[in-house]
């Protein structure tokens, strides 16, 4: 991840300091004349700094002005939108880096340095969203089962997260059910089922063209009368704008009453992600998130993007389509991998 996006950047930032180090100066304003009446401090530290001074300031600092920085910024954002950076994100860091650069005096050699220091400043408040620790959570909860819904489009990768979610589940001892509430698409039971039998876990579902609010709710008594711990409700893929699926996922939402909504968005398909999850958000509110297939995706900017503009964490990635392939979301790695 980020690959694509580290080196553009990196170009970006030199190209943004050498600009900055050959722009003119900002003319100075026009001395506003001093009243006659001055006070003797005032005067004694202007005499102090002196003609030498200012002349000293002038060689070994640079300063910029917003006209300036507004022409300059330009190609670094064209950066961050090609590699699928959010304009909400990328709106956070101009005005972040323009407090740090316009109008203040930086010493020339430390141009570069102020401008990748400005950046990791606003990467990790971009990236600082309350964390969910899912295991903790599952087992702090009083009342059985635990139950999570899965919401996405077709093709993003939700029925394989579920599948790593149940392995990581048994890994730390908690019993889970799948549930195959995706009635629409051909062969997603089937597909949910092979899953089940590979990690030796029930699986709750009925007929294709059933309701999926039945099979959800079937799922949901299941689990309780079983004493089972985490009941995984897979859901149809939904198009955002498709409105009678969202009004489905909406009934599940409400009936089921789950735990946790979990969207899972491809990394790769980069705003597309973001736009969707923001959809679902308004329709359901979920409460976290999975970006899978982030192993391939050399851009990176909706790992940037997708929580700032929810307002929900990323919980996990996907890396692979291995039991296996889920890393925890850590800002710290994201940052690191972007040489910042």
């Amino acid at each position: 991840m980020f690959g694509f996006l580290k080196e553009k950047l990196k170009k970006a930032v030199a190209s943004f300091s050498k600009k900055i180090e050959k722009a003119p100066e900002p003319k100075e304003p026009k001395p506003k004349k001093e009243k006659k009446e001055v006070k003797i401090q005032e005067k004694k530290v202007s005499e102090k700094k002196g003609i030498f001074g200012k002349l000293k300031e002038k060689v070994t600092t640079k300063k910029i002005d917003h006209a300036q920085f507004e022409e300059l910024f330009q190609e670094l954002e064209m950066i961050l939108l090609e590699n699928n950076v959010a304009v909400e994100v990328i709106d956070k860091i101009k005005n972040d880096l323009k407090q740090e650069i316009v109008d203040n005096p930086i010493k020339r050699g430390d141009i570069e340095k102020t401008i990748k220091d400005s950046l990791k400043k606003s990467l990790e408040k971009i990236l600082s969203f309350e964390k969910i620790d899912l295991i903790k959570t599952i087992k702090a909860n009083k009342e059985k089962p635990f139950i999570i819904t899965f919401v996405g489009q077709n093709g993003s990768g939700k029925t394989t997260s579920i599948a790593k979610i149940a392995n990581l589940l048994l890994k730390n001892r908690l019993s889970c059910i799948l549930v195959a509430a995706d009635t629409f698409r051909a062969g997603s039971i089937e597909q949910l089922g092979e899953w089940a039998k590979k990690l030796k876990v029930k699986m709750i579902s009925q007929q294709y063209e059933a309701d999926p609010c039945a099979v959800a709710f079937d799922g949901k008594s299941y689990g309780k009368a079983h004493n089972i711990d985490v009941v995984l409700i897979d859901t149809a893929g939904r198009q955002h704008s498709n409105l009678n699926l969202i009004q489905q996922m909406e009934k599940i939402a409400r009936v089921i009453k789950p735990n946790l909504k979990i969207f899972v968005g491809e990394s790769i398909t980069g705003n597309d992600a973001t736009l969707q999850a923001e959809e679902f958000n308004k329709s359901i509110t979920i409460d976290g998130i999975i970006l899978s297939k982030a192993d391939i995706d050399e851009k990176g900017g909706t790992a940037i993007s997708v929580s700032y503009v929810t307002g929900k964490p990323i919980l996990y990635l996907g890396t692979g389509q291995n039991l296996n392939d889920l890393k925890e979301f850590n800002k710290e790695e994201i940052i690191k991998s972007l040489g910042l």
